[in-house]
């Protein structure tokens, strides 16, 4: 029995040592992995910074590369949720057995905002020295610890009480006037409204997927109820949209774009278009307020731009597209629109030329690189630096610069084109994005911008008006009809008019609201966002 109980015990003893022994390897295991979760993040945070960097010293280089950090930052969120789980995991483990030490590089953290309200929650404090047990304590100081936590959206209902008063003497009944609501019969406040709105074409999220998130709030609104609304608040901001629409159209010069939208049509849908015109004074200077005006169309068709911009003159800043060819007429009454071509929209067909990682990923062989391409891209972007140089500088400042440094390039430029396509086949891609610059009489309208300092390199501004359009359109899918694409324009040039001013397009749509009811016509401008933001910035102070 005796040997027995020996060969127990060694074998308990045996596997207790292989026991520990793989909580170890398992800990160690766990900790490798938080090691290399960690490591993937910061790697993908480091690349992620060097693509910022370089786009910011190369500007819009190339515009792939937006979407490229994009995607990188996605990356970086998975990566870094990733890597919490697996340190939390390795922390667990690490609590029953001893392996060497682990702790992840975390970026610092900002202070919490200062407008921001505080709660305190004070731990009770012993009552006597957790030494000695004498009761003879005092407060010498605290430590504060800040968690940053939300309160929940809270519903309230709003009770107008109207006072009736009769009179002793001769019997009248006395009583407040109703006060003005932002809509007819007034069930919804103003912010309930622009919440409604900024979540629709602002954030993109449709009216039925907003009316079954308030019914999970406890709050019912039916899907015809909010639909109501909207059209209510569309008539109600009428007088502010027609100012920033005239505002636009008051200027000299502007930057055209659209951008396609779907349609709801009988079996499916179709390919409308949403248009928009910025007026951006900023790159030389101007003391105009930048703002945007939208228009809908069922099509791309040359009457468009005719109809948008009717009994207008300046300077527009678009793409190549034909559909403007009319507003450039030297019959055009009152007078022609000159052209100013994107810059931007040519660099793009020759870096899509001289795009090696671009290429490569299509299985394309290096050969195929285009050195023609990759010199044109080299010789634009000492143009686009040019232009980062003097990015705000008055329109005067402006035009001495590039009379001094753009134009010998651009001269350079023209006649070094002009010999590499006398080499080429007409079918040669490179040729084409030539001919993109030359066909038609373009040249001068590309080169405008030598001659007015107003005039910018790219069309970017209209771009960017026109960015969450593009980001939205998964989330709305379609356009229900053509009164409804004419209701999302309109609501557009308040929300991305708003943005470019710097304005909280949903805080500014509620006190809108709310004080139109009240407002006289000769005040309304005061509704604007840019004197808005004034009027709100002399409140807070």
């Amino acid at each position: 029995m005796s040997d027995a109980a020996s060969e127990i015990a060694r074998l308990r003893a045996a596997l207790a040592a292989t026991e520990a022994r793989a909580a170890a390897a398992e800990s160690e295991l766990a900790q490798t992995r938080a090691m290399v979760s960690t490591s993937e993040a910061m790697i993908k945070h480091l690349r992620l910074e060097i693509a910022k960097l370089r786009r910011e010293q190369y500007g819009h280089s190339s515009e792939r590369r937006a979407r490229l950090i994009d995607q990188m930052e996605l990356q970086l969120e998975e990566l870094e949720a990733a890597a919490t789980e697996d340190e939390i995991a390795a922390e667990k483990v690490a609590k029953t057995t001893t392996v060497s030490g682990f702790e992840r590089r975390r970026p610092a953290r900002k202070p919490f905002p200062e407008h921001l309200p505080r709660e305190r929650v004070v731990i009770e404090a012993p009552t006597s020295c957790t030494c000695c047990g004498s009761d003879r304590i005092v407060k010498m100081g605290e430590d504060i610890t800040e968690t940053l936590d939300v309160i929940p959206r809270q519903w309230k209902v709003i009770q107008t009480v109207r006072e009736k008063f009769t009179c002793r003497q001769c019997e009248k009944i006395s009583q407040p006037p109703a006060p003005f609501h932002p809509t007819p019969r007034g069930w919804a406040g103003p912010n309930l409204l622009a919440m409604i709105l900024f979540e629709k074409f602002g954030q993109h999220q449709p009216l039925n997927r907003q009316a079954e998130r308030y019914a999970k709030e406890g709050v019912e609104i039916s899907l015809s109820t909010l639909a109501d609304q909207v059209g209510a608040c569309a008539v109600a901001l009428a007088p502010v949209h027609a100012l920033i629409r005239a505002h636009v159209l008051e200027a000299a010069r502007l930057h055209g774009d659209d951008t396609t939208v779907p349609l709801l049509a009988k079996g499916g849908t179709q390919t409308a278009r949403l248009w928009t015109y910025v007026r951006d004074d900023r790159p030389f200077g101007g003391g105009s307020p930048p703002a945007a005006l939208f228009h809908f169309s069922r099509d791309r068709g040359m009457a468009n731009p005719n109809r948008h911009l009717a009994g207008w003159q300046g300077i527009l800043q678009a793409d190549a597209y034909g559909g403007y060819n009319d507003l450039y007429r030297t019959d055009r009454d009152p007078r022609p629109v000159e052209s100013a071509l994107c810059w931007s929209h040519a660099r793009r067909k020759f870096f899509e030329l001289a795009d090696i990682k671009g290429n490569t990923r299509k299985g394309k062989p290096a050969h195929d690189i285009s050195p023609v391409a990759l010199e044109a891209v080299a010789r634009i972007d000492a143009i686009f630096d040019i232009e980062r140089g003097i990015n705000g500088l008055t329109a005067a400042e402006r035009q001495a610069v590039r009379h001094q440094l753009s134009r010998p390039l651009i001269e350079g430029l023209q006649g070094w084109l002009r010999a590499e396509r006398d080499r080429l086949s007409k079918h040669n891609p490179v040729a084409k994005a030539i001919d993109y610059m030359f066909k038609a009489e373009r040249w001068p309208a590309f080169t405008r911008f030598l001659d007015d300092g107003r005039v910018c390199l790219t069309n970017n501004a209209a771009e960017r008006a026109l960015r969450g359009v593009a980001l939205g359109r998964k989330s709305w899918l379609f356009a229900g009809s053509e009164r409804g694409g004419d209701r999302a324009a309109f609501m557009y040039s308040l929300i991305v008019t708003a943005k470019m001013n710097d304005v909280d397009p949903q805080a500014w749509l509620a006190d809108v609201l709310a004080r139109l009811p009240g407002t006289t016509a000769s005040r309304v401008p005061d509704l604007l966002p840019w004197n808005w933001k004034a009027s709100e910035l002399r409140r807070a102070a």
